[in-house]
């Protein structure tokens, strides 16, 4: 039906499966996502959907639904691709969209960090502190020649303002839904603020093996262990040559 679904980040919490073994989860509130508007070919030159979340009391007429009169004014309002019919004013659930283990691709804003140096930024590790310069310790080195190219490159590594960017996290898989509270728990950890809002999209990338939740680890033989099914092994194979001769 729909490739993508909003929701809001909650809070990280670890999830237990049947065998035992915990994950890191980030608990997300997927609740129903309301169709604003249609955009097809012949009017608007693309096929998608407008779907949006939340709501807000008053907001610009792009905004608004395109039902007469519109109803909702959504606080998060995103489009997104879709294969079968939808009408405007149509509630969508998660579970319509997604099922436990499918693997997601999470968009959101990641943090605010302010106006950064180069080592909290980039990583750098600074200049020596020795020889009289003890103040040099984060400083970020040269930036550029004199001359030649007489220019700081574009691109250049320095201090400045961190985070509070888009960023998309990648074949993330669901470990539980929970259609009654409008929740799903996401394996890992995704990008932005408790309360800020999210694209989870499906995913293009496939599932590995250590993904398989239901797959029990199987504990290797240990060498005195495998040393004895040798052994056995052996008594065995001379036990049978040993009655092909006699008979």
């Amino acid at each position: 039906m729909l490739k993508a679904f909003l929701g809001k980040k909650l809070n990280m919490t670890s999830i237990f499966d049947r065998h035992g073994r915990n994950f890191a989860a980030t608990k997300v509130s997927v609740p129903q996502n309301l169709v604003t508007k249609l955009k097809t070919k012949e009017k608007d030159g693309y096929q998608s959907i407008q779907i949006g979340i939340g709501e807000r009391k008053k907001g610009a007429k792009s905004q608004k639904s395109d039902s007469k009169p519109p109803l909702f004014t959504p606080r998060f309002i995103r489009e997104i691709p879709f294969e079968k019919e939808i009408e405007v004013g149509q509630k969508i659930k998660a579970t319509e969209v997604f099922k436990k283990g499918d693997l997601v691709d999470v968009i959101g804003i990641s943090k605010g960090k302010g106006f950064a140096g180069v080592v909290k930024r980039w990583g750098f590790s600074g200049g020596p502190r020795t020889h009289g310069q003890s103040d040099r310790e984060r400083a970020p080195g040269s930036i550029g020649s004199t001359t030649t190219p007489g220019r700081v490159y574009k691109g250049m590594k320095m201090a400045g303002r961190m985070g509070q960017q888009r960023v998309t996290v990648r074949g993330l898989e669901i470990l539980d839904l929970d259609p009654e509270n409008e929740q799903i728990y996401l394996k890992g950890a995704i990008p932005g603020n408790k309360g800020s809002f999210l694209i989870i999209r499906k995913s293009k990338k496939k599932r590995k093996a250590y993904q398989e939740q239901e797959i029990p680890v199987v504990p290797r033989l240990g060498k005195e262990e495998e040393t004895k099914e040798e052994t056995e092994k052996a008594e065995e194979d001379a036990k049978e040559r040993g009655e092909n001769e006699k008979g």
